[in-house]
Order: structure tokens, then sequence, then C-alpha cells
């Protein structure tokens, strides 16, 4: 079963077209990766998705229930955690879960051992009385997971989640993800399961994510590379990497800001940057050999060598338009 389905979405603003025929596919358990530059179109498709915006064509469904017939239903599915903080600083960590506990309709009876479960889980629970607006970055981007799974959301879009939060902190978020995923989600008793995949009463949440660190997309189960309002490219991580097997060099060696300009005039080069001690070279397919041999000939300083491709390297050859459409 799917709990996110769009099939072929369209949006524009004036003579931009911001998302242009976008398919999305996301199942319970999974983890979808969006990523793409600035202006991609990654936040318009999922205010598209959350019914914050409607498309101009196409159809959108959350856990069966259609986006524009059925807003309501399909946004109490929905646990959406925006780009930049937006709950009330002024209260209290548990005040501000509470607010959006009670605008779903739960009582005190549900709202309180949930909302101390949620905190617990996300590593809050010490400071529930603390205002949302002397919290961290870090602190603050777990507050707003927290509001985002009180309701039991059975689909979770996250907008750049760890953005500006330090590594330390990223690694916390995304170990917080995982675990939702991989945790089934008790049914509340009479639920309806539509999309979801029921274990006796439980069901596993599907997230799907936009984030700009290709090491954050790298654990994602997988990833649509998005450019112009378009998915150029989407499968597993190991998948993507494929597609430059054989095709990236590592060049090391002395002058190696002189070698970088002679290096990019080699036949069957397409890019060459500088990786702090080496050279980073993607090739067309079939040239490694002839540009290896060029560049370390007769008296030449430079060592070179295949090395396997990242999905730093794989965005970097879509978002220069070096990639086929999906």
């Amino acid at each position: 079963m799917t709990l996110i389905f769009a099939s072929h979405i369209r949006k524009t603003f004036g003579t931009t077209v911001a998302v242009d025929d976008v398919n999305l596919s996301i199942a319970p358990g999974e983890i979808y990766g969006l990523v793409g530059s600035d202006g991609a179109g990654k936040t318009t498709t999922l205010r598209l998705l959350v019914g914050a915006l409607k498309a101009d064509a196409g159809d959108i469904s959350i856990c069966g229930y259609d986006v524009r017939r059925q807003g309501e239903q399909a946004r109490s599915q929905i646990g959406y955690l925006s780009q930049r903080f937006s709950l009330y600083e002024d209260l209290t960590v548990l005040e501000n879960i509470r607010f959006f506990a009670e605008l779903r309709g739960l009582s005190r009876n549900e709202w309180l051992p949930r909302c101390m479960e949620i905190l617990d889980f996300v590593g809050l629970a010490d400071f529930k009385d603390r205002r949302a607006g002397q919290l961290s970055g870090g602190m603050k981007q777990k507050l707003g997971l927290a509001s985002a799974l009180v309701t039991r959301s059975k689909v979770l879009l996250l907008d750049e989640p760890t953005t500006g939060v330090d590594p330390v902190t990223r690694q916390d978020f995304w170990q917080l993800v995982i675990k939702l995923v991989s945790t089934p989600l008790r049914l509340p008793p009479n639920s309806q399961n539509l999309g979801g995949e029921k274990e006796g009463g439980w069901e596993r949440r599907g997230v799907l994510l936009t984030t700009p660190y290709m090491d954050e997309a790298s654990r994602c189960h997988r990833v649509g590379f998005m450019r112009d309002g378009r998915i150029l490219a989407e499968g597993t991580p190991s998948e993507l990497r494929a597609r430059l097997d054989g095709r990236i060099l590592e060049v090391r060696g002395p002058s190696l800001h002189e070698h970088r300009k002679t290096a990019a005039t080699l036949d069957g080069v397409e890019d060459v940057r500088l990786f702090g001690d080496k050279l980073h070279l993607r090739v067309q397919p079939g040239m490694a050999g002839p540009v290896t041999a060029a560049l370390t000939g007769a008296g030449s300083p430079l060592e070179a060598r295949l090395i396997p491709p990242t999905l730093e390297d794989v965005f970097l050859t879509l978002s220069q338009g070096n990639g086929s459409s999906q």
C-alpha cells in the first residue's frame, strides 16, 4: 500500500513553473529524500502534498485520501515540519505540544500522556517547562518534530529539518527519524487502516524529507534529484551512484591548482574540482583509461585512480544538466 501518492502534479506562479510533472509514491516504513538546489521546487512540492497550495494539475492522495476532495482527512494523517521554527516562543515546550494536540481534538486524558511520551522520545522531557524561545536550534527542531508526532501522524513531511544545526544534533535527529519509521505506530481503537502496513493494530509511518546534505540523502531508502521543478533521477542511493561507475577519477600530486586547468582541457573530461589536496574528475563513459594515461604520462608528477562515485558526484552531474530525466 502507498502512504503518499502524487501523479503528474504541476504548479506555476505566473510564468514560473515551480513543480513540473512530478510523480511520487512512498510506502510505509520508507524514508524518501528529495534533494536539489535552492529554487528546485522541493518546498513547493511539500506544500502541495500537505494541501497548503492547490496543484494546477495532477492528483495527490495521502493514506488513500484525495487531497483535493478530502483535504481535512488527508491533513489529519500528516505531520509537517517547516524549514523555519514556527511554534510559539513565549509558550513552554509542553504548552506548545498541548496546543497542537487540543487543536486536533485530543482531550486532556489523551494529550497529556501522549505529550509526555513524545517528549521522552525526542529527548525533551526534562525541558518541558522551558520556554521555546530559550531552546537551542537543535532542540527547537526536536520540538517541531514532537508537535508533528503528537497526533500519531502516519506521514511526516520534513522540510530541511537539520539545516543550521550542529553535526551532533543532526546525528541525533536522524536517529529519531530512523527509529520513527522502523517502529510500528499503534493504531487507535476502531481506526481505519488506509494505506498503512497494518500489523495487528500497528502500522508503519512514511517520511518524505528535503535536504541539502548528501550524507543525509545517503541514509534515505530512496532519493529523488530535483531541478527546475522536475525530478531528474530517482532510486536507491546505490542505484544512483551506479550511474557514474567508472567515471570518477581522483588525482594527486604537486601544484594541483596549475594542473586543474590542464585537466579540464583533456578530451573526455566533463568536470574538474579541487577537493583539499586532490582533484576530482568526472569523465565520459569509457574515457577513464585515456584520461588517466594523459595525466600520468612520462615525466608527470600526478597519480590518478578510479574511485567509487558519491551522491554528491551524482548531484553535481544532474545540477549541471548532464543527467537524464526520470
